[in-house]
């Protein structure tokens, strides 16, 4: 009985090898964040930043999605952006965090790491704790897949 309250965050992680520099890669990420976030999550159907300037630690953003039909709006927060290497955010206004890491394979190649965390699960959706954690998992894969095809196909156009 004393678990039945206890918060147990779902976490989703997902990592590929992309064909692109890790530096090009932060940039498509974290530098273009407000260009490329709706390209490779494209439940995202509005963004807007919220505060002035180039995306950094501190920024503010607003996002409405539409996930398996469902519309949410959300705030969130760029809490790390370590140029070439991190971007994280957190939701400020519902509980999850988006962590990207970038590593340098070589100099032409790299793995990004996604990870989602859902920090919080309402108690009217704990009966289907199962499930969430399974549509976490599968959508923290599609998003790396997704950053891959786009990436790899832009680097390829540009050849």
């Amino acid at each position: 009985m004393l678990g039945l309250f206890k918060d147990t965050p779902v976490v989703g992680k997902a990592s590929v090898f992309i064909q692109n520099p890790s530096d090009k890669l932060f940039n498509f990420i974290g530098t273009d964040l407000l260009l490329n976030y709706p390209r490779w999550s494209p439940e995202v159907r509005e963004l807007e930043k919220l505060t002035e300037g180039p995306v950094k630690q501190g920024t503010l953003c607003r996002q409405v999605r539409i996930d398996q039909g469902n519309r949410s709006e959300s705030t969130f927060k760029v809490q790390i952006f370590e140029a070439g290497s991190r971007i994280c955010f957190e939701g400020i206004s519902n509980p999850y965090r988006c962590d990207y890491i970038i590593e340098a394979v070589n100099p032409t190649d790299s793995r990004i790491t996604f990870v989602f965390e859902l920090l919080t699960i309402e108690l009217h959706m704990r009966p289907f704790e199962k499930l969430i954690r399974i549509a976490v998992q599968d959508g923290t894969e599609r998003t790396v897949r997704n950053i891959k095809k786009l990436i790899e196909s832009a680097s390829s156009e540009s050849v």
